[in-house]
Parts: C-alpha cells; sequence; structure tokens
C-alpha cells in the first residue's frame, strides 16, 4: 500500500499544480481552437520500457519515442515528408503501427474527391516501413486503385508472440480472409479463407480464431449469426442467430483463459445489453457478469499475457458501458480497484450526486459520478507496471500522465493553449417530449463569471448519425468550445433515434425523420426556456451530418422556435442519400425502412428562417449535392440564405488547420453577426 500512498501523494501535487486557474477566464482564439492537440496518441511498448505519441509542429505532426526512464532525454523524432500522421501504437517492443492518410482523387466514370488511408508499420527510429501484409499482383488499373486505398485490419497483435501478428485483408479476391503475418521477414502465410458474408473475427485469449460473425438471409430476412469454431476440426458452428429487422445484438466480446468459456454481449428480450459467461460446448448461458440499470454494457477488458503475477490468462480486468462518457469502465480485478481508487484520490476527481434516468421506464436514481472530469487509462504495459494516464472531461481538455514505479509524470496536455476556464461546465440532464418520452440531453452553459449568470442566447446541437449518440468528454470538434467560450448555451439531444440508451429510445426513431425525431429537439428549446437557461427569441440548431439534417427540417418547420439553424454536411433528400447505400439486404432491412419522414428538399423553397449552409468537396459519405439542391431551392424562399463549400473537407476531420479554423470562423461569424441581422 505504500507505493499507491506515494501515487496519491505525487498525483494530488500534480493536480493541485493543474488546477491553478487564472482569474479572468480568456476566450480561446478560433486559431487556437483549430490547432492539432499539442500531444496526442500515446502508447506503451509491451514491456513499458519504451512510450511514443504524436506532437503537433503547426501544420505538421511528429511522432516521439522515448525510454521511460529516461524522460529528460531528448526523444527520437519520427516525420513524414508526403503523408500526415493520424495515430501511433506500438504493436511490439520494437515496432509502432501508425496511421496515416493524405488527399486522393479518384477518376472513374466521375472524379471522385476523397482521402487515402495507410497503416503502416516502422522500427522505433522511422527508417525501415512496411505495409501490414504484402499486396497481391494487381491485374488491373481498378485493382491498383483498391490496393492503394485498402487498410489491412490488425486482428490480433498476439501479445505473447514477439514477432507475428494476425491481420485480414480487405481488398481483392483475399479480401476477409486472415493471415499471420511474420514481422521479421514480412511473409503473409493464410490461415483462414472467408467470404463475403463475412463480417469479423474474434481471438481467444491464446491468440486462435474462436469466435465470427456471418451475414445472411433465410424466410424470415437478413440475420447476423454468431459462430464459434472448434478447435480440434477447425468448423465453424452457429450458435445465435439474430435478425436486424428486430434490432437484436448478441455479439462475442471476449473469451476465458478457458477457450470453452465466451463473454457474450447481448441485448436479446430487454431493453439494455447485459454481458454473460456462455459454455460453448454446452450451448449454455451461464451467470450475468455485467448488467447497468441504466446503460448498455458494451465489452470486457481482459488480461492476454501469460505469467503475470497475481493475474491470470483471461481475468477479467474491468467491464465497459456506455455511460455518460459512452466508454465508462468499471474495474473489478482487486490490482486495478486499488490503482482506480488511488488515481481518483490523487487526481482530485470527486463525485458529485446525478441522477440517472432509464429512457424506457421514466424511473430514475441518483448515485455520485465524476461529471467534471475523469480519468482513463490510455494504455499500459503487459505486467500493468507502467501506464499513460488521460484526464478529460467537456471543459478540461485533456492531460496526460505518465505512471511508473508508483511515482507519476506530467507528459504534456492537448491543448495548454485553450483556459479551461472559458469552455463553462456540462451536466446530464433530461427532460419531457410532449408525448412523455424521456429525452437524455448534455447541457454545457457558459462560465458565468465570464457570461453573466444567464439566460443566455442558447444552440440545439443535435449529433450525427442518427445511430449514434454523444458523452460528457472533451469536444475534439471544438464547436461545443467555441459555441459556450462565446457565451452561448449548447443543448445536445440525444433524440430518439439516438444508440447507446437503450433499445427503446433507439427503436423509437423509426421512420420518425424530421417528426417525433424534430419534436424531441424543439421540446428541448421549449424546456431550456422554461428552465431559464435559453433566452426566448435566441436560440439556433445546428448540426453536422444527420444534426444537419435536422438543421435542414428545423428551417422548413413552421414551429417559430429558432432565429436561424446551420447546416453542416446536410442530408436534404432522404430518398435520394439512402438509395446510395441500401445496397444489400442487411442495410435495406436493418436501417432503410426506418429512413421515412420528412424530406426536407420538397419544402426548401418555403423555409422560415435564415440558413447557414456548408459542405466539404471531398465528403463522399453525404455528397455536396446535397447542399447545393438545398441551396438552390432555398433561394425562392424569401430567407437569407448562406452556402459555404469548403475545398478539401471530406466528412471530417480537417486536412489542414486553415480549413479546420475557416469552418469555425463560418460558424462564429454567423452566430455572432449573421442569423439575420446582428447575430444570434
Amino acid at each position: 500500500m505504500h507505493t499507491l500512498k506515494r501515487l496519491a501523494l505525487a498525483l494530488a501535487l500534480a493536480a493541485g499544480v493543474a488546477s491553478a486557474a487564472q482569474a479572468k477566464p480568456a476566450v480561446p482564439t478560433v486559431e487556437q481552437l483549430a490547432a492539432f492537440p499539442l500531444m496526442s496518441s500515446f502508447t506503451l511498448s509491451p514491456d513499458g520500457k519504451r512510450m511514443a505519441a504524436l506532437q503537433a509542429r503547426g501544420e505538421e505532426r511528429v511522432i516521439l519515442v522515448w525510454d521511460t526512464d529516461a524522460l529528460d532525454k531528448a526523444p527520437t523524432v519520427i516525420g513524414s515528408a508526403k503523408m500526415k500522421f493520424n495515430a501511433v501504437s506500438f504493436i511490439k517492443n520494437d515496432l509502432l503501427a501508425v496511421s496515416l492518410w493524405q488527399p486522393y482523387d479518384l477518376r472513374a466514370d466521375r472524379l471522385y474527391k476523397t482521402f487515402a488511408n495507410k497503416l503502416m508499420i516502422t522500427d522505433l527510429q522511422g527508417k525501415d516501413w512496411h505495409e501490414p501484409m504484402p499486396q497481391e499482383r494487381a491485374e488491373s488499373r481498378d485493382e491498383q486503385v483498391r490496393q492503394a486505398l485498402a487498410v489491412p485490419a490488425i486482428l490480433d497483435t498476439l501479445p505473447n508472440d514477439p514477432d507475428h501478428v494476425l491481420a485480414m485483408s480487405t481488398v481483392g479476391s483475399s479480401a476477409g480472409d486472415v493471415y499471420k503475418v511474420d514481422l521479421r521477414t514480412w511473409k503473409a502465410e493464410r490461415i483462414q479463407r472467408s467470404n463475403e458474408r463475412i463480417g469479423g473475427y474474434l481471438t481467444d485469449s491464446q491468440g486462435n480464431l474462436a469466435a465470427r460473425l456471418s451475414n445472411d438471409t433465410d424466410g424470415k430476412g437478413a440475420f447476423v449469426a454468431a459462430q464459434f469454431r472448434d478447435p480440434k476440426s477447425g468448423q465453424w458452428t452457429e450458435h445465435f442467430r439474430s435478425y436486424v429487422k428486430e434490432r437484436d445484438e448478441v455479439q462475442v466480446v471476449g473469451f476465458a483463459d478457458d477457450p470453452n468459456i465466451a463473454f457474450v454481449r447481448s441485448n436479446v428480450g430487454r431493453d439494455k445489453s447485459v454481458i454473460y459467461e456462455y459454455d460453448i460446448a454446452a450451448k449454455a448461458r451461464k451467470e450475468n457478469l455485467f448488467e447497468h440499470r441504466f446503460f448498455d454494457a458494451s465489452s470486457v477488458i481482459v488480461n492476454r499475457t501469460k505469467g503475470l503475477e497475481g493475474v491470470g490468462q483471461g481475468e477479467i480486468l474491468g467491464l465497459r458501458y456506455e455511460g455518460p462518457r459512452e466508454n465508462d469502465v468499471q474495474w473489478v480485478h482487486p490490482k486495478l480497484k486499488a490503482l482506480d481508487q488511488a488515481l481518483r484520490a490523487a487526481l482530485q476527481l470527486k463525485p458529485v450526486p446525478t441522477e440517472f434516468v432509464d429512457p424506457a421506464t421514466g424511473q430514475g436514481a441518483t448515485t455520485g459520478y465524476d461529471a467534471a472530469a475523469g480519468y482513463s487509462l490510455v494504455d499500459y504495459s503487459a505486467d500493468l507496471s507502467t501506464a499513460v494516464v488521460a484526464v478529460e472531461g467537456r471543459a478540461r481538455p485533456p492531460e496526460f500522465y505518465l505512471l511508473r514505479g508508483g511515482k507519476l509524470a506530467a507528459l504534456g496536455k492537448a491543448y495548454p493553449q485553450i483556459d479551461p476556464a472559458a469552455l463553462g461546465e456540462v451536466k446530464l440532464v433530461y427532460y419531457k417530449a410532449r408525448d412523455g418520452q424521456t429525452i437524455p440531453g448534455f447541457l454545457t452553459t457558459p462560465n458565468k463569471e465570464l457570461c453573466g449568470a444567464g439566460p443566455w442566447p442558447s444552440v440545439i446541437h443535435p449529433h450525427g448519425g442518427p445511430w449514434a449518440r454523444d458523452g460528457m468528454g472533451f469536444d475534439g470538434s471544438m464547436w461545443v468550445p467555441l459555441m459556450v467560450s462565446r457565451c452561448m448555451a449548447v443543448l445536445q439531444p440525444q433524440y430518439r433515434g439516438s444508440q447507446g440508451w437503450g433499445r427503446k429510445l433507439w427503436m423509437a426513431g423509426d421512420a420518425e425523420w424530421g417528426q417525433k425525431m424534430q419534436d424531441d429537439k424543439d421540446d428541448g428549446v421549449k424546456w431550456l426556456v422554461e428552465q431559464k437557461i435559453a433566452q426566448p427569441g435566441r436560440v439556433a440548431m445546428f448540426g453536422f451530418s444527420y444534426g444537419g439534417y435536422a438543421a435542414f427540417a428545423a428551417a422548413v418547420r413552421p414551429n417559430g422556435l429558432y432565429k436561424c439553424a446551420i447546416a453542416g454536411a446536410g442530408v436534404s433528400d432522404i430518398r435520394r442519400i439512402w438509395a446510395r447505400f441500401y445496397t444489400n439486404p442487411f442495410f435495406r432491412e436493418a436501417q432503410a425502412p426506418t429512413v421515412a419522414g420528412l424530406s426536407p428538399l420538397d419544402q426548401a423553397d418555403k423555409i422560415k428562417i435564415p440558413l447557414m449552409i456548408y459542405h466539404g468537396d471531398r465528403d463522399q459519405t453525404v455528397p455536396i449535392e446535397q447542399s447545393e439542391w438545398f441551396a438552390d431551392k432555398s433561394k425562392a424562399s424569401g430567407q437569407p440564405v448562406e452556402y459555404h463549400p469548403i475545398a478539401d473537407y471530406a466528412h471530417g476531420p480537417a486536412w489542414t488547420r486553415k480549413i479546420m479554423g475557416d469552418q469555425l470562423q463560418l460558424i462564429e461569424t454567423y452566430l455572432s453577426k449573421g442569423c439575420g441581422g446582428s447575430g444570434l
């Protein structure tokens, strides 16, 4: 326990220094918000002896590599001449896996402007680069293009094997096949052939292929089957069949040390997913390992290392669930529980009474939760002796620490140029929609010293998807930090159709686009006004992707709640957009029937409020035509409409800091000076 006490003291001192704030909050500039995070993508070698991360140097990012016992010495610096680094992680003690990207123009029947992504493996000096697996000889120009855009998937890093990984091909006739790749000779041995119906594999704690998903159809419709592999015969046997139209989910998420015991995540017959043990040979469900009253269980954290003192291979360290931070963890192993207590105390993470409400039943309870900020173990060594710890919250940009030998060293901050005090505070809130449905939401309110006590101008900010959700962590898109630092309250409604809050709320959005889904957002406006958070008549809507669709819908619905709207990369014609995507029975049955309701383009010439539209010309998720159609037709409405195409911008993230800044500047200028005149 003396180690944990030393840790607590060291962390408390560090946290005390970090918490010192300026007397007057400093409003971040657009340039500060648009910058790359100064430090990001921290990763540890399995033996804990080395650490790597990305460091921003203006427009570029470089990889830094340190010895963890010599952080005072200059790190090795690895740069890139052509492509940009996205992320870095140790794949072996002496090898790094690096994600890179760059613009790519594909000339086919027309010009497709997009981005190419690559996954490469390099030594710790950045001198010897390889693709994860060799490519087949291309027989045509089309095949060359597919290979150029392909990114093999690392299925398993095989932590107990210093020389090999398992990788899955994603291109050509071998797409879906699994290979064992020798990282010393760069030769690949195919260990599993696949077919177009296979949706992915999972390995057991020893690194053997053990489970997979298969997509198919029968008389009842499209389904996803979970299959297990017989270790003796190699044959695959179906154990679960889930029909996509019913929104059932059964997923194998891990294995115990005994390969006959699997950990399964399922929502069958329930509103919230649980994780349970499953006896493969007996085809029998065993005890529930984890369930949460208010949130879906999501995955298990299992020890994969052989010979770790006090922790068996295949033993569960923790369980994840889709809580307020989207990826919350409940540690269950004694070693991790003790570390968790010490870290929380030392980082001064104090739980505050927080109300949780079940959207399915409307029943709630109040419990302690670290609402202002939380910590996560970004990475840790195989023996658990060394870890990178990140601390972040909605108003606390990520800070990184190295925990080693019971001592803590500050590694840096993602955004040291941003004053956290200017970013307000966030709360998980709930309100009732007009039909009684409970709607969760994340409310971020401005700093009162900076902006006064309120009520404030406010923005309804729906997430994309719509089968997605928001969380309480720091918003790296910088949309919420931008708005709240400019003295606007921001509500992110988890409207019906949002995923991650249980089956009922998820399915309640089916075929309700622009209807009940939109009512949920509008009812959020009314709740903000009733709570004296929003100033009546000074509420806008801003969304991106599906959120952009919602902004289009807000512009055509005659309710008078919004002064203006901003649509980023929005869908305006729901018939034409989804016709592009539903080319197989799984998409057609799982999601196509849910996309029905208001198509904003039909009424674009009758919009009721001022509107600003922006869209990237490299967007291949929502084509830019969706915004062009709406902008052209809306001119007949008589309302002021701005349209801004953004060169070399896709569906996010921004390729350059200028593009990122230009996007943020459009939003700031419109909300401060436009919005029909004089700003919001």
